[in-house]
Parts: C-alpha cells; sequence; structure tokens
C-alpha cells in the first residue's frame, strides 16, 4: 500500500514537471505552427478582416464623442478655447 502511494506521487511529480517543460516550450505554439496550412491561412485572413472592422466601428465611434464634446464646448461659448473649437468642427463638418 505504501508502495502503490510513494508510486504515485513520483508519478505525479513527473507529469507537473512535464507539464511545466510543455508550458516553457510553448508547445501550443508550435503545433498551431506545424497544422493544416490551409486553417492557418483561412484563420488569420479572418482575424485580420474583424480587426479591421473593430478598429473602423472604434474609430468612428471615438470620433464622433469628440465632435460631440466639441460641439458642447462651442456651445457654452468661451472665449479662447471656443474660436478653436469652432474651427475644428466645421474643418471636420467640410470633409464630410
Amino acid at each position: 500500500m505504501f508502495i502503490k502511494k510513494k508510486k504515485v506521487n513520483i508519478l505525479n511529480n513527473s507529469i507537473d514537471k512535464l507539464s511545466e517543460t510543455l508550458e516553457k516550450g510553448n508547445i501550443e505554439e508550435l503545433t498551431y505552427m506545424l497544422g493544416s496550412k490551409k486553417q492557418i491561412i483561412v484563420r488569420n485572413f479572418l482575424a485580420g478582416i474583424f480587426r479591421g472592422i473593430g478598429i473602423g466601428i472604434g474609430i468612428t465611434v471615438i470620433t464622433s464623442i469628440l465632435i460631440i464634446i466639441l460641439n458642447k464646448i462651442v456651445a457654452l461659448n468661451i472665449p479662447l478655447i471656443g474660436k478653436y473649437v469652432t474651427d475644428i468642427v466645421e474643418i471636420v463638418e467640410k470633409s464630410r
């Protein structure tokens, strides 16, 4: 009974060491790179498309929020800042 527990402990320790070694060696990335070339191309192509769409949507949202904030600043009619903001808003609206 004691011998079986000792062997189980040795086996558990070996598995833990093997797991650590695989994690350090980035085996997961290597298996990904060695996979089917067609799958890798399709996966990277789709990832690129979705990144591009995400960037486009993000820039649109951020720009619209900035324009709204700038319009609010213009409405406050602050003398020095209002003039510059008005110019920026006019430039943006002309480019539409």
